[in-house]
């Protein structure tokens, strides 16, 4: 008898402290971005195609998620002047989205509301550190990443000078919200 409840709690020790696996549900989640330079900025919106996140409890151990650079929007401009700026990010001199689609996130551990990452981009991989916040299934946080480390160095004071007002900023500012199935 002793032997069956020790059998009984140890199974239940094991499928509660066990990590799972859970979908994002993509249709409630976002990812928005924003980029700034010396004369003022621009926003828009990049979808979400993947979302996959490792869940210990009701907690976040792990994630991988997805987007589709070839969709984003850009919220802060309109008709021509929109169209020119999107061709522009899609070009070689930032996301080269012919050759690179997609950009990834990959999650590799969170401590309280500490996550490190790799983040993926035009083929190049570096990792990244922000905060998560978690209100029940509910995943929000900002992380920057520093868009020179990808190979986007156009307009960047770091590489050329004399661009005065033309100045792009190196830190792009990625804020997300994500929701577990």
């Amino acid at each position: 008898m002793k032997l069956k409840l020790l059998q009984m709690t140890a199974l239940t020790f094991l499928l509660v402290s066990s990590a799972f696996s859970a979908d994002v549900d993509l249709a409630q989640s976002s990812v928005s971005w924003e980029g700034t330079k010396v004369t003022g900025k621009h926003y828009g919106k990049i979808p979400l195609t993947k979302g996959e996140v490792e869940l210990k409890g009701d907690k976040l151990v792990k994630g991988e998620f997805e987007v589709d650079i070839t969709k984003f929007t850009v919220d802060d401009l309109e008709g021509e002047w929109a169209d020119k700026f999107l061709g522009h990010l899609k070009s070689k001199d930032f996301f080269e989205t012919e050759k690179f689609p997609k950009a990834t996130l990959k999650i590799t551990s969170v401590k309280g509301n500490k996550a490190e990452a790799d983040l993926t981009i035009k083929g190049k991989t570096n990792k990244i550190k922000f905060d998560i916040n978690q209100i029940g299934k509910h995943f929000v946080g900002v992380l920057q990443f520093d868009r020179t480390k990808f190979d986007m160095i156009y307009g960047s004071g770091d590489f050329f000078k004399g661009l005065g007002d033309k100045t792009v900023h190196n830190e792009v500012t990625l804020a997300f919200h994500f929701v577990v199935k």
